[in-house]
């Protein structure tokens, strides 16, 4: 079997021999994988454009909520890739990190687009003003590169890998095409197959190239982006091709490294610090056969706890069952293949020219469920480097398996040069209770990790550990690590953005952002702009308000009432050499004068007060001064609802307010929750009436089988038991998704079509109980009259659903306006 590629548009098999694969367990061949005779510069190409394009028009929120029902589709059908996952060695907990843990980073980075404009690209950072007048001025924005993201993934995690880098891209806007290694390249096959069979990934915003190539890197252009998971010696090379140099392709490399792991001299043995190092030690030696990135392979320890922390950690890794990953009982299972084993062996075999081996052994193993020679097998392997000063094969050499190396320090500054002494690494930790040695260790050590973890007891219980990449967390490290920094949040994205200072007046930026710039223009508006909607808000839409004289009582009550009796607001006699003249008005009622100047009162689009993101109180305003507003919308961020609540979206409103001479006294950014418009057409008896005309006995459904009459019939029905004429029925959501299928009814979303009806209507819909059409249009109208008079005369009343449960009024009308424009555009009546 030879692995296929996804390159344009399609499923294609190279040529050749290619790589094979192998069963980590068993030994057996899997199949092989090759690239050659695939056209890579045109996979390039069509992901710059097909997929490219489409990603970059996408907004943030577009983009995430993409990568949301990605992540969700995926973790529906994770089982068969467990499946896979066992014969690339890893044990289900393996496996879980792999696969799990990359559907989470799609979550993860998903999350981020409420961090991001509802705009294809990001505005960065302040405003700068360039001028004294205020009318030049600059923005950054970044947009995405109009490349491909070309990642080439290491072995060890065929789904992570791909994965939390993609999530990156894709969220910033770039298409990817992933080379992930031979090895493993079945499991990623998979997933890729699943992803591109969902059809919720634009086309061409994914590749797949199974299998080796080395020319990959010939034809990348200066807008591409390549990142390299692997060995640092692999890593070198590629850094070094010359295409990238010619073209300015930006190249981030994540290369194994020699992590390390202290423990302090305070976490002696009986303390949680001592018990929490020994088991992060084990955990990072076993897990994935100690085939990670992150994995502890230098164990620095006070010199004078060597000893025990070597006795402990033998007696925690003879907990540790070989074999069968499939086994419930195997804690750790094989490496990936046989050539793996034997790159470990000669490493450790380099090791231990200065190094003793103090537990586990390279001869061959008794697998639980397995064949020890057949299958991909090792005994874990502590090594105990007694000058590791002197000796530094240890901070040099790395055996990418459960291989680690014990070594003593005296002082703390000793744990510091040692760990530096890995000349760069991914991650390093530290378990001690003492917080100054802490600080002391982590500002040491700090230029030469990516990361640094702080484990005591405190936090043990809630902590991901010392190898847990986590997506919003920079993963990469200087100098042996790569000098990567892969994911990050917000900065990871940004990597897969190009960065642009834009100069102009304010009212140009304004359009340009789509945030309003302080001195920009004015929109004036025909309503107030409380009164539109979300979608209808633009920046720069603006109101001025009447005015308001601020009087002594206004003061006087105000300090009454909040208990701010600061000397400039009450005691006139105290102001010699303050910056007040008079009896000043507080900051705070400044603020909510200016609220009662620009309030809509009426009930409409806006729900809430959401905030305050910034407030200046620029100069003082005294007894008898006179205010008014400049309220003016700053921004759109979009926002995701939840349970029992209209779909809605936060607009931050820019207030301005000024004195009788026209100056700036106090600015402030508030928050409003406005409501997005309802999509759905409004439901009523006089537009039920209408639609119902344009329905005759010829009309054909668009989808489904009912007839025009059944669905009149059906949606009478429906009516009549909302108003409590028939509630003889059990509700037949199960309770525990009751809620979560109730607060459906609050969003926009349709209606599915082809739903399966309750049973309780299958038996409606196919027996018609009136003679004709025009008679149970008429029936149903005279249902939709009867619940109009039930709830007003019973206005506090709930009635069951047999889908929803008990509803109250306005959780009816909900249902009923999503439930009528569905059957309504079924008909093609809408």
């Amino acid at each position: 079997m030879i692995l296929q590629s996804y390159i344009n548009g399609q499923w294609t098999q190279g040529t050749g021999d290619g790589s094979p694969m192998f069963d980590a367990v068993t030994g057996e061949t899997i199949g092989f994988a090759t690239t050659e005779g695939l056209d890579i510069p045109a996979a390039l190409a069509y992901g710059r454009t097909k997929g490219g394009e489409k990603l970059r028009k996408m907004t943030f929120q577009e983009r995430g909520n993409m990568l949301k029902k990605l992540a969700m589709y995926l973790n529906k059908r994770k089982e068969q890739f467990y499946d896979i996952s066992y014969k690339t060695g890893a044990t289900r907990v393996d496996s879980w990190i792999d696969i799990e843990g990359g559907f989470g980073n799609l979550f993860a980075n998903a999350s981020l687009r409420k961090l991001f404009p509802n705009q294809p690209y990001h505005v960065e950072g302040d405003p700068i003003d360039l001028s004294r007048g205020g009318r030049f001025m600059a923005h950054h924005i970044l947009v995405p590169k109009r490349g491909v993201a070309v990642h080439i993934n290491a072995f060890n995690f065929p789904v992570w890998g791909m994965l939390e880098k993609c999530a990156v891209n894709w969220m910033a806007g770039m298409a990817a095409v992933v080379l992930p290694a031979p090895q493993t390249a079945y499991l990623t096959e998979a997933v890729v197959r699943v992803i591109v069979d969902s059809g919720i990934l634009p086309e061409g915003a994914l590749q797949l190239l199974s299998g080796m190539t080395k020319s990959i890197l010939e034809t990348v252009e200066s807008q591409d982006v390549v990142t390299f998971t692997g060995s640092a010696h692999t890593g070198r090379i590629l850094k070094a091709h010359p295409r990238l140099t010619q073209e300015a392709v930006p190249f981030t490399m994540e290369a194994d490294s020699l992590n390390c792991s202290v423990l302090g001299e305070d976490a002696v043995p009986g303390t949680p610090e001592f018990d929490l190092f020994v088991k992060e030690v084990r955990k990072e030696m076993t897990v994935k056969t100690g085939q990670k990135c992150t994995a502890i392979r230098r164990i620095i320890v006070p010199e004078n706890l060597v000893e025990d922390v070597q006795i402990a950690l033998g007696k925690q890794l003879n907990k540790v069952t070989i074999g069968d990953p499939r086994l419930k009982e195997v804690r750790m299972g094989a490496l990936i293949n046989k050539a793996q084993v034997q790159s470990v062996k000669d490493q450790v075999s380099k090791l231990a020219q200065t190094a003793d081996i103090v537990y586990g052994t390279l001869d061959t193993i008794d697998a639980v469920g397995a064949d020890g020679e057949k299958g991909a097998f090792l005994s874990p392997i502590l090594l105990r480097e007694n000058n590791p000063f002197k000796n530094t094969s240890v901070h040099e050499i790395e055996a990418f398996g459960p291989v680690s190396t014990i070594m003593p320090y005296k002082n703390m500054d000793e744990a510091i040069e040692l760990a530096q002494m890995g000349k760069g690494s991914l991650v390093s930790s530290i378990f001690t209770n003492d917080d100054t040695k802490a600080k002391e260790y982590v500002v040491g050590a700090a230029s030469h990790h990516g990361r640094i973890l702080v484990g005591n007891r405190d936090m043990a219980k809630q902590s991901t550990g010392h190898g847990s990449p986590l997506p919003l967390l920079v993963h990469g490290g200087p100098g042996r690590a790569g000098g990567g920094e892969e994911m990050g949040g917000m900065r990871g994205i940004k990597h897969y953005m190009q960065r642009c200072a834009i100069q102009g007046s304010p009212t140009t930026l304004t359009e340009v952002t789509g945030i309003y710039q302080a001195n920009a223009e004015y929109k004036e508006t025909e309503k107030h702009p409380f009164a539109y909607h979300w979608e209808d808000i633009e920046a720069g839409m603006s109101l001025k308000t009447h005015k308001r004289t601020v009087t002594d009582t206004d003061i006087i009550n105000f300090a009454n009432l909040t208990w701010d009796h600061f000397y400039a607001h009450t005691d006139i006699t105290s102001l010699e050499g303050s910056i007040f003249e008079k009896r000043t008005a507080h900051g705070y009622f400044i603020i909510a004068a200016a609220a009662g100047l620009f309030v809509y009162p009426n009930k409409g689009p806006v729900a809430a007060n959401y905030g305050l993101e910034e407030c200046r109180f620029l100069r003082p305003i005294y007894h008898n001064d006179t205010i008014y507003v400049r309220l003016t919308c700053k921004e759109r961020i979009d926002r995701d609802s939840r349970g029992k609540e209209l779909p809605s979206g936060i607009v931050k409103w820019f207030v301005e307010v000024f004195d009788q001479e026209d100056e700036l006294v106090a600015i402030a950014t508030i928050l409003t929750m406005v409501q997005k418009k309802n999509p759905f057409a409004t439901i009523s008896k006089k537009t039920v009436q209408n639609y119902l005309g344009k329905l005759t006995e010829d009309t054909k459904p668009v989808w489904g089988t009912m007839s025009p009459q059944q669905m009149v019939e059906h949606l009478e029905y429906s009516l009549r038991v909302a108003s409590g004429e028939i509630q003889d029925f059990e509700i037949e959501t199960p309770e525990k998704y009751l809620e979560k299928v109730q607060d459906s009814l609050y969003t926009h979303d349709k209606m599915p079509r082809n739903f399966d009806a309750p049973k309780l209507l299958e038996k409606l819909i196919a027996e018609a109980r009136y003679e004709n059409l025009a008679e149970a249009k008429t029936k149903l109208l005279a249902a939709y009259d009867a619940y109009e008079m039930y709830f007003k005369e019973n206005p506090e009343a709930t009635t069951k659903n047999a889908v929803f449960g008990h509803l109250d009024k306005f959780e009816w009308n909900l249902m009923h306006t999503k439930h009528f424009n569905h059957h309504f555009e079924q008909f093609g009546l809408l």
